[in-house]
């Protein structure tokens, strides 16, 4: 008698916060919980069927070069330049990339004196720029925690805001869809 295969079978990679995870692997999801200030971003290739995420706390190293050489994905300059070499190795090209990013909320700062969330982003926005590279849809801002998931079979990105029962679909088969 043949061994049973498996079918339907996916497999849940948690990126944590300050960190990143790329796959090529189909039946993975990078997922990762409670983006308030911090930025997720996620990078997906459909002719590779690969991709990444990763997981931001600040905007720049500047101020610390020695912890962005030592924990790059914990910043928006080190941790982009990572992700896109690192996905690359996947072949995943940067003409193709589907960028997706959630989170960047004024998140325990209600009065905006730190704007780490909004200075997140904006870092962002610009090393985007320096790149040549799309944002192609985007769930930032606000005063909410999101959850943000990438399915690798797909490419489909989906978020779910703290408070909420259901997800949201932030992309989707070339359908970007803008959330504030």
């Amino acid at each position: 008698m043949p061994a049973p295969t498996l079918t339907g079978f996916q497999m849940r990679v948690v990126v944590g916060v300050a960190d990143m995870a790329v796959s090529n692997n189909t039946a993975a999801i990078l997922t990762t919980y409670s983006l308030g200030s911090c930025l997720g971003i996620t990078f997906y290739d459909s002719v590779a069927r690969a991709g990444g995420m990763l997981h931001i706390m600040l905007p720049t190293s500047e101020l610390d070069p020695a912890k962005g050489q030592a924990r790059p994905a914990m910043f928006v300059d080190t941790g982009l330049q990572m992700l896109l070499r690192e996905t690359a190795k996947l072949r995943v090209q940067k003409e193709r990339l589907i960028a997706c990013v959630a989170g960047g909320a004024q998140f325990l700062d209600t009065k905006g004196f730190f704007n780490i969330g909004k200075r997140n982003y904006e870092s962002l926005r610009e090393r985007f720029q320096e790149h040549g590279l799309r944002l192609h849809s985007e769930a930032v801002g606000g005063l909410v925690s999101r959850s943000m998931f990438l399915q690798l079979d797909t490419g489909e990105v989906r978020i779910k805001v703290s408070g909420q029962t259901t997800e949201q679909v932030l992309w989707k088969n070339s359908t970007p869809i803008s959330i504030r």
